[in-house]
């Protein structure tokens, strides 16, 4: 593929290692994932055993992972129903509300509009700030947003919800990066017309263990696990998500340490003329017309970063562990250098 070519294949979504190794197959080992946002100081603590994967998971322990994870959001445990990530959670969303058309507030992350496609719904793309006065069946709003960072208010949000509740409509919340913005989540607000969605992976740094959690009143809780089965998430994501979740001292000083890396990030990259134009503590977003160039000038160093369809100008960089920063400072200036020569 010419360097266009690979530029675009990488557009949909973050990771995809393999297909990185193949696109730069002289690209120095390890390689470095940038593009999926996920917290690079993953939870350390303990998981399934040998014995507990040797069987399926029991109910009483699904039920026990959903009390934990209640806990951790301030909500009732009859609102937490666990899903094998949140993004099989949105894929529930069309069936669940029996929405006809939605709005998607975007650009965010294109698995929303996809699902309702899928299962023929009628989408819109709408910006947010027409989120308030919008009249669609369903609204999905992803805060903090996914890939800018840009995030509403915990009040605008409920008050967005109250008035889709007033005419019958849903608002569906999308809190993937909540753990790094608490104060605008609403997961504990939840009603009969809101929906929160929320990921364990990310925060935790666990992609892998697909886990994720519907937040919803009851009845809507009750038909996720009619959809989900007696199994619904595995003996690892069980043990993972329980000891995790009752961590509280560990996400406090996790919560530190992801902004330190944030603004260490930010300082990296706008020394190497990236104008950062957003993000959270999980990520930062670049804009620069030089983005294919920086792209593949990573991906010839072995590290992945994100593009995006809807804006070519734009990056987005995930934290780096913390052995691999002096190479993503190197690499930054090896960009801005090679930018002077052309």
């Amino acid at each position: 593929m010419t360097p266009e070519e690979t530029y675009a294949s990488f557009r949909r979504h973050g990771g995809g290692l393999a297909a990185a190794r193949a696109a730069f197959p002289s690209a120095p080992l390890p390689w470095l994932d940038l593009s999926t946002s996920v917290n690079p100081h993953p939870w350390q603590g303990g998981r399934a055993s040998v014995r507990d994967l040797h069987r399926l998971p029991d109910p009483a322990a699904t039920a026990a992972l959903e009390d934990a994870a209640a806990r951790a959001f301030g909500v009732a445990r009859s609102c937490v129903a666990a899903v094998p990530g949140s993004d099989m959670g949105l894929r529930l969303l069309p069936a669940l509300t029996g929405a006809r058309d939605v709005a998607v507030a975007s650009p965010t992350y294109s698995g929303h509009g996809e699902a309702w496609t899928t299962a023929g719904r009628r989408v819109t793309l709408i910006d947010r700030r027409e989120i308030p006065s919008h009249a669609a069946e369903a609204i999905v709003l992803v805060n903090p947003n996914n890939p800018d960072g840009a995030r509403l208010s915990r009040a605008d949000v409920l008050a967005t919800a109250d008035k889709a509740r007033a005419r019958g409509a849903w608002l569906i919340v999308d809190e993937a990066f909540a753990e790094v913005a608490p104060d605008a989540s609403v997961v504990d607000a939840v009603h009969d017309r809101l929906i929160v969605l929320r990921s364990f992976g990310k925060f935790y740094g666990l992609p892998g263990v697909r886990l994720g959690f519907v937040v919803a009143a009851p009845e809507v809780t009750q038909r996720v696990r009619a959809m989900t089965g007696d199994w619904p998430v595995s003996a690892d994501a069980v043990a993972a998500g329980c000891a995790a979740y009752a961590d509280v001292a560990w996400r406090e000083k996790t919560r530190a340490r992801l902004q330190a890396g944030a603004t260490k990030l930010d300082r990296f990259l706008i020394a190497s003329g990236l104008d950062v134009v957003g993000g959270t503590a999980l990520f930062r977003l670049v804009s620069t017309p030089r983005a294919a160039d920086y792209f593949q000038h990573l991906g010839c160093r072995g590290i992945l970063v994100r593009p995006f369809d809807h804006n070519p100008s734009w990056l987005r960089f995930g934290l780096p562990p913390d052995s691999q920063w002096r190479r993503v400072k190197e690499t930054l200036a090896e960009c801005a250098a090679l930018g002077e020569r052309q």
